[in-house]
């Protein structure tokens, strides 16, 4: 049987103008401008690479499990990305590639499938 997508509980325009407002000043958004720009784009990247292969956390604001593979079902994960909301709005909007967030050390990665390279940006100019 064929997993279903994630439901969407942030409206796509929510999330756009979440993200516009955040792109204008990154260090003074509000924390819910933030929260709303995250968590729209882990269900975007969801939608994009759906599966159950990765989980990609951005605390605490939320997580997604995305990625066509092996299916997780219990316990820790295999695959994980972890982050701050700062990083991954750099990766969603282009601000920052996959590589210098990963070699810089904000971003955290473990498992063979641990990767978003080629899944970002989701948002660019």
């Amino acid at each position: 049987m064929d997993a279903m997508p994630p439901r969407r509980r942030i409206p796509p325009d929510e999330g756009l103008q979440a993200l516009a407002e955040w792109r204008v000043n990154p260090s003074e958004a509000p924390k819910a401008t933030v929260a709303t720009a995250v968590r729209y784009s882990l269900e975007e990247l969801a939608d994009r690479a759906p599966g159950r292969t990765l989980e990609v956390r951005v605390p605490p604001y939320g997580a997604v499990q995305c990625v066509e593979g092996p299916r997780h079902t219990r316990g820790t994960p295999p695959n994980i990305v972890e982050m701050d909301a700062r990083t991954w709005l750099d990766l969603v909007t282009g601000a920052s590639d996959w590589a210098a967030a990963l070699a810089g050390g904000t971003v955290h990665a473990s498992g063979q499938r641990a990767t978003l390279a080629g899944m970002l940006p989701l948002v660019a100019d």
